[in-house]
């Protein structure tokens, strides 16, 4: 039970309270709520971004969401410190998406009386859309980022994007040789249930070798996860970092970014690396220092990387990563980047935004708000 200061406070709403959609780039979160009457419910969505990297942005964000009772966000597109919060007097009702709240400050929320509610991507519990009940995404299998994160492997290996970019402007016909991937070793930074789903399905399809690595991994666990995921006990090897990044032809990131983990994938590692050897990362951007790999690439010291995760999202400009005929050329690697699309599957956002919706409608009518964390 919540204290009834927190209860009471979701009871007594203003008369048309207001809800803030941001970060909803594609507008996808629209016919979720186009069932609740504006008279009841003042909806703003938001499309952009404001990153608060600096004070100015900081202002803004806050001038934008100030207004609302009501929040929705999607992923950690938004962080939620306890800074962002204390600035928002209004809010009241928090609706985070997705399975990591590493962002969002909940201690802060359960002392300000701000409820935060996740959605676990399974769908509405009274089946007013017509979205079935999805498979737990906390099981790896079935994550949208286990298929992104081999489609990247694929890609890379077998230069989809850069045979697609010669024949699409009559420059050319085939780049260079593919990759075959059969008997290979791949690296498993984070032997989670994604990292796990990943190397599973490397093992099976291709019969490559694997071999794993978090700060304390150890072989019983790794041999607990081979059965997790169906496998002999001995199929993952739990080796040290130094290890797996010598002995690897495919890293593949896993891990949960936190002041720890910041920068876990550097210099040193880089340079430890084949030359022939990808580089995947669909976790988070901040797990690799940035310039250390720009340098990597810049040198063509090692394969190639596919990056879905960037420091700042979304990505700028400005920034090396959308440079254009560029790489794989002139001895530099070859590089891959997507927008951030491992877990923006169209089943399971719509999923969230069904639950989010739920959620709105329960707040509205006076009723416990479900998938509550603060």
């Amino acid at each position: 039970m919540f204290p009834s200061t927190v209860r009471q406070s979701i009871a007594r709403l203003p008369r048309r309270p207001s809800l803030a959609i941001i970060d909803d780039y594609l507008n996808t979160s629209e016919s979720h709520f186009a069932h609740i009457p504006t008279s009841s419910l003042q909806v703003t969505t938001f499309n952009d971004i404001i990153t608060p990297i600096n004070e100015t942005e900081t202002a803004r964000l806050v001038e934008r969401l100030k207004p609302f009772e009501a929040i929705s966000t999607m992923r950690e597109r938004t962080a939620f410190p306890g800074s962002l919060l204390r600035s928002l007097p209004n809010l009241k009702l928090l609706l985070a998406t997705g399975t990591q709240f590493e962002t969002f400050d909940l201690v802060a929320a359960r002392e300000l009386g701000i409820a935060v509610v996740a959605a676990p991507g399974l769908g509405r519990t009274d089946k007013l859309n017509d979205i079935d009940s999805r498979p737990n995404i906390k099981k790896g299998g079935v994550h949208p980022t286990t298929q992104h994160a081999w489609a990247l492997i694929m890609a890379l290996s077998r230069n989809v994007a850069a045979d697609d970019a010669v024949l699409k402007t009559g420059t050319g016909w085939q780049t260079e040789l593919a990759i075959g991937l059969t008997g290979l070793t791949i690296g498993i930074v984070g032997l989670g249930r994604l990292g796990a789903a990943v190397a599973r399905i490397g093992h099976l399809a291709w019969g490559m070798k694997v071999l794993c690595w978090s700060e304390n991994l150890t072989q019983e666990k790794a041999n607990r996860m081979a059965v997790e995921a169906g496998l002999p006990p001995d199929t993952f090897h739990a080796v040290s970092k130094e290890h797996l990044f010598r002995n690897s032809d495919v890293v593949s990131l896993h891990y949960v970014l936190s002041d720890r983990s910041r920068g876990i994938v550097g210099a040193n590692e880089l340079q430890q690396m084949k030359s022939s050897a990808m580089l995947i990362n669909t976790s988070r951007g901040p797990l690799i220092d940035q310039a250390a790999l720009l340098d990597s690439l810049e040198r063509g010291a090692i394969g190639g990387a596919a990056l879905d995760v960037f420091e700042i999202e979304p990505l700028p400009m400005y920034s090396p990563w959308r440079r254009t005929n560029y790489w794989g050329r002139d001895g530099r690697s070859r590089l891959i980047t997507t927008p951030h699309m491992g877990y923006m599957d169209e089943r399971l956002v719509n999923a969230w935004y069904a639950e989010t919706a739920e959620n709105v409608d329960r707040w509205l009518e006076g009723k416990e708000v479900l998938h509550r964390i603060a």
